[in-house]
């Protein structure tokens, strides 16, 4: 039996994402994400609130992308997998925590809207899966001429 981790949050980022590169060349990026949930109690009919806070990792061309686009406070949506890391301080002090490896990220519409520009594709994706690793090969050339079975009325994406 499979077991799905997939997790989807819709949040403010709260703090600018920071981008870094593994020794390979890897891209990395890491923000955090804050989550509200706010209901009426039925018994006070007081509005309460709870905030629950996410560490955010992307990977490849999605971390250079979200490096360029979100800024702290922007409403993201965030889907992906959640991951539990382990660790000993110096003083010998265990800790862990729960993260967001995400597979999608884009802005929420709700109170805002949003321009798109697309990329051009650096490797071979074609699963689509970008949050494994890879992708180093040389970027394609770029062109901005439709391939020749697009019409031009026709989006080629």
């Amino acid at each position: 039996m499979a077991i799905d981790n997939t997790v989807t949050v819709v949040g403010n980022a709260t703090r600018e994402p920071e981008l870094r590169f593994t020794p390979n060349g890897q891209a990395v990026a890491t923000f955090g994400i804050a989550v509200n949930r706010r209901w009426q109690n039925r018994q006070t009919q007081e509005w309460e609130e709870k905030v629950s806070f996410f560490d955010v990792t992307c990977w490849a061309q999605m971390a250079e992308n979200v490096a360029e686009s979100v800024q702290k406070g922007t409403r993201v949506v965030v889907s992906g997998r959640l991951e539990q890391r382990s660790w000993e301080t110096n003083d010998g002090e265990k800790k862990s925590k729960v993260e967001i490896v995400a597979d999608e990220i884009g802005p929420s519409l709700r109170y805002a809207t949003a321009g798109v520009t697309k990329n051009e594709r650096r490797g071979d994706f074609e699963g689509g899966n970008t949050t494994s690793g890879g992708g180093n090969s040389a970027p394609r050339s770029t062109s901005n001429e439709p391939p020749a079975a697009y019409g031009n009325d026709e989006e080629p994406f």
